[in-house]
Parts: C-alpha cells; structure tokens; sequence
C-alpha cells in the first residue's frame, strides 16, 4: 500500500540516466505533488490506472490510460495526483528521439507498446542492456514514433464561445444539450460552433463530451462510486450504455478496472 504522500522531494533530474531508454513503475497516493522540474533526456509517463494531472510549459495535460503524456528534453513540468494510481514512466535519450515529438503532446499507447512496458516492470528492469531487451527497447522506440498524436487528451481554451461550454460541461459532464443547443444559448451557428470545437481544440464537441465523461468516470470509480451511480451523473439512461462508453475507450469494463485496482492494491498491501 502506497504510503499518504502529499509532496515528492526529489532532485531537479529524477530517473535513471538512459542508454538508450530507462523504466520504472510504481504507486502514487491521491495528494502527491511532483514539484516543477526539467529533464535532460526525454519522457513518457502513463497511467495503468487512475489519472495523472500535468502542467507542462504552462498547459494543463490530463493522463488516463491509453493516452501517455510526452515530455521533450528541457521543457518544465510538474504533475500532481488527484487519486491513487499505479503510474509508468519512460526515460529516453535525446540521441533516440529522432522521429519523435519534439514538443509536449499525448500519445495513443497500444497493446504492444503496454505489452513491452508489462514485461520490463514484472522483470523489475529498469536499465535494458541484454540484447535481447536492447532490441525490444528498439521495437518500442518504433511504436512510439508511429503512436497516434495529439495536443492534449482533453485540451481547453478560454475562447470567449467555447470557454462557457468546457466549464459547463467539467462542472456537470451528465449535461445532455446538443450542440445545437449549445449553438443556441450561445447565439452562434451549430456549424460556428462546431468548427470552433475542431479548428481551436483539434476534436469534435461529441468527442470533448466523451473524454471529460471518461475522466470523471475514472475518478469516480477511484472513490468507490457505484457504476449506475456514475451512470446516472454522467447522463446515461443505463449502466448498460456507459458501460460500453467505458469499454470502448479504455479496452476495460469499469468492473474490471475496480477488480484490478483491488488486486494491485491487495499486492501492494
């Protein structure tokens, strides 16, 4: 069981210095904070379960699972903790980031990829040098570069039409008016509206709604929350239809998440 951490005092550079890439897993209590640092090599850090929150270079950058969070070399972060999770972070050098994003983005993460990372952490491997794992270093280093891109898993704005949405919808993601409802109290066309979404945000107003009802879910289920209950919050009309939200996005019923939340728990305990 992870100890009740309110604040990582850790040095400027945290992580083992890679050659070419360095691992680690572990366990972070909900109030953890990561205080602003900057690194000399490249990372990537993913959530097994729960939600990591990043501030990187001034953006807000949120972590669920399936979506890693990409840090260049140099560039500021600090993260904080909002629930516990199980967290993967990725260290590479710079020398290997040909290819690779050269500003800060969230990166799709696919069943190889977390394939790789499962077999580094049941081994305890933090610094590859069998060639062997140098060469799944290398397969992972390709996944990555070919990982679909994005700014931000849940990206935001304080554009003066979008702005009342994102906050009416983070304050209440069971929100059932339709865009063109939206459009309506807003005074603005559906298709204003609409394209707003996809040219500031880089996604669509159904696709955002989706997302934020991810997040809260997730947050949810960490706290013990029953599923109809969460169900109910987010606007669904049966547990039976966020359930399939869930498992399309995640890959995991909400069932199965808390079973193995309860697991990792139960073995960390």
């Amino acid at each position: 069981m992870c100890a009740q951490l309110v604040k990582i005092t850790e040095p400027p550079v945290d992580g083992l210095s890679p050659n070419p890439a360095s691992f680690r897993t572990e366990d972070f209590c909900a109030g953890t904070v990561f205080p602003a640092r900057r690194q000399p090599w490249a990372e990537l850090n993913f959530a097994l379960t729960g939600i990591a929150e990043f501030n990187i270079a001034g953006e807000r950058y949120l972590s669920p699972p399936h979506y890693a969070i990409w840090i260049p070399a140099g560039i500021e972060h600090h993260a904080w903790i909002p629930n516990d999770i199980r967290y993967v972070s990725v260290y590479i050098k710079n020398e290997s980031c040909d290819g690779l994003p050269t500003n800060p983005c969230t990166l799709g993460i696919n069943a190889l990829i977390k394939a790789i990372l499962a077999d580094f952490a049941d081994r305890g491997l933090q610094c590859p040098e069998s060639p062997a794992d140098l060469r799944m270093v290398e397969v992972l280093l390709d996944q990555l570069r070919l990982a679909p891109r994005r700014e931000s898993y849940l990206p935001t704005s304080d554009d003066l039409i979008l702005a009342p949405v994102l906050n009416a919808l983070r304050d209440d993601p069971g929100d059932r008016r339709s865009l063109a409802e939206w459009a309506r109290g807003l005074d603005v066309a559906e298709r204003t509206l609409s394209r707003r979404f996809l040219q500031t945000l880089g996604v669509s107003f159904n696709d955002w709604r989706q997302r934020i009802k991810l997040v809260t879910a997730m947050a949810l289920l960490d706290k013990g929350v029953p599923v109809h209950a969460i169900a109910e919050r987010l606007g669904y009309s049966n547990a039976s239809a966020f359930i399939a939200m869930f498992r399309q996005l995640t890959g995991l019923s909400p069932t199965d998440l808390i079973r193995r939340n309860h697991v990792a728990r139960e073995t960390d305990g």
